[in-house]
């Protein structure tokens, strides 16, 4: 069984190293070749690190991040099945990424620290307006980059994951948009970067 579920996992390993072009390399100039002598070794831990790195420095299918994620989930790598679970959803609803600051503990409800790792789907004021001329709230998943979490008054760069994309497509570099976890202004960001769908994902 055990024999089996690696062969599995080295497959699914592989199989993702083909979706990766060669000319692809990260900061510290490792590439796919690199990932193919780890598997050779039997190196499997260190070639899905190396593979989730190749990801995130280059726009990769939607096969890849799947296969990664069951890849991780065969070896029960939480961490990083969460985050190729997330990369999956940003491939199928689109991604914001944002720098974003806290409001501190004395302004705001929040007394706790926001979880980082796609958790929260807060909702967020991005100039939308309702029938009756409203603000109207759309909600989104945030993903806190290098950080388990962000504290009151903190600041760090977010990803987030929109539920509904269309609700989304107004939103531009630059833009400033607002946090809520209740009618309250919880936080504040300012737009990076927009990667939107170009059609809408079917209904799940």
């Amino acid at each position: 069984m055990v024999d089996t579920c690696l062969m599995d996992v080295i497959e699914l390993l592989e199989s993702a190293s083909l979706l990766v072009p060669e000319e692809v390399a990260t900061d510290s100039d490792i590439t796919v070749r690199d990932v193919w002598d780890y598997l050779a070794q039997d190196e499997w831990q260190i070639a899905l690190s190396l593979l989730e790195e190749l990801g995130d420095g280059h726009p990769l299918p939607l096969a890849f991040w799947e296969q990664l994620a069951e890849a991780a989930e065969r070896f029960r790598l939480e961490r990083s099945a969460t985050w190729c679970h997330w990369r999956c959803s940003e491939i199928r609803k689109g991604m914001i990424r944002a720098d974003l600051t806290l409001r501190s503990a004395a302004e705001a409800r929040r007394r706790t620290p926001i979880p980082g790792h796609g958790v929260l789907r807060p909702m967020w004021d991005i100039g939308r307006l309702s029938p009756t001329g409203d603000a109207s709230v759309s909600m989104a998943g945030l993903w806190v980059e290098g950080m388990p979490f962000l504290e009151p008054g903190g600041r760090a760069t977010v990803r987030l994951v929109p539920l509904t994309s269309s609700h989304w497509r107004h939103v531009e570099v630059g833009q400033r948009i607002n946090l809520h976890e209740d009618r309250t202004v919880a936080g504040t960001a300012v737009v990076l970067e927009v990667h939107l769908p170009t059609t809408a994902p079917p209904r799940r």
